[in-house]
């Protein structure tokens, strides 16, 4: 979809001939459908998963704590709310201790339960729960979402918001008209100048052709590119002025960003899984073309209304029947 947008882009005339040679490439994330992960919620959720899944294998549990799991979990926070964390971390570690011991019952039973689908979601289950319980504060490969285990912690450089969960977005757009050439999403948390060159190879295939002149902010540094020449922010030496434009052109991708997260949904991804993601980041960035092309016709529309209701009034002023003194 994305490339016949650039193509209706180029007949409707949105976008120029040489606007394909100079591109802005910047990166944003692309949050996932999920609660705020806390530890507590973490271990209530994957307690009460284990449980649905032995009722529904017809297993009976030594004990589920369906009733002191869900009112500690409560008193996590509000022991965090109080700022009272040694009670806190005491009741976390009760808590955690709760859903080790219902996931130690249903792995024992495990041998009970016959060969089939059921059987394998449990050991799914036993093995992602068995993740969580071991991750460490700052180790690697960290569950956030038991629906959504590919969900990565991304640190921000905001005030309001210190971290997001999901998945980085790579966008590139015309420098001159804004238009998507390109979208595409990235597992793992990747650095910025790692991801220039799968971002330039998707315009290529996009639009059958590499740019010329790439224009980045300064989390590129270390990119590695040498086929497109790459302008970084902040660059001083050997700029022409009209290099000097283009690089003050850069911020032009910021608000086409913000546009993408307010009015094309790419603020937060209700698609599970790193393919679904992909899918939605690209869908979002054909909603954003054709908005642009949608703009465009439009103002060509009003210039053609304001073309005719022009000739119209000059018609009648050469028509209009001069009155005799």
């Amino acid at each position: 979809m994305l490339p016949q947008t650039i193509l209706a882009g180029q007949k409707a005339g949105a976008i120029e001939a040489g606007s394909l040679k100079r591109v802005a490439v910047d990166t944003t994330v692309m949050e996932k459908n999920i609660a705020h992960p806390t530890d507590a919620r973490l271990y209530e959720r994957a307690r009460a998963q284990l449980v649905a899944l032995a009722v529904e294998a017809v297993v009976e549990a030594r004990q589920s704590y369906a009733r002191l799991a869900p009112r500690l979990a409560v008193r996590v926070g509000h022991y965090a709310h109080v700022k009272q964390f040694k009670r806190m971390r005491k009741a976390l570690r009760t808590l955690k201790g709760y859903t080790g011991r219902v996931l130690r019952d249903l792995r024992r039973q495990l041998p009970d339960i016959p060969q089939g689908p059921l059987r394998e979601r449990i050991l799914d289950r036993l093995v992602l729960v068995s993740r969580l319980l071991t991750q460490e504060p700052k180790g690697r490969d960290k569950i956030y979402a038991l629906h959504e285990p590919e969900v990565d912690c991304i640190s921000k450089g905001k005030a309001r918001v210190r971290y997001e969960f999901g998945c980085k977005v790579s966008i590139a757009t015309t420098l001159d008209e804004g238009f998507v050439v390109g979208m595409r999403s990235f597992a793992g948390n990747p650095y910025d100048g790692h991801m220039l060159g799968a971002a330039l190879e998707q315009v290529e295939i996009l639009t059958e052709r590499l740019p010329d002149l790439v224009v980045v902010d300064r989390g590129y540094r270390g990119h590695g590119i040498d086929k497109s020449q790459v302008l970084i922010s902040g660059t001083r030496r050997g700029l022409t002025p009209a290099l000097a434009a283009d690089l003050r052109q850069r911020a032009a991708i910021e608000p086409e960003i913000g546009h993408m997260k307010t009015d094309g949904h790419l603020a937060r991804s209700p698609l599970k899984g790193v393919i679904s993601d992909a899918l939605f980041a690209v869908l979002c960035g054909c909603g954003h073309s054709i908005h642009k092309i949608l703009e465009w016709l439009r103002a060509v529309l009003v210039c053609l209304i304001a073309q005719i209701i022009a000739a119209r009034r000059g018609d009648e002023d050469r028509n209009q029947i001069p009155v005799a003194a």
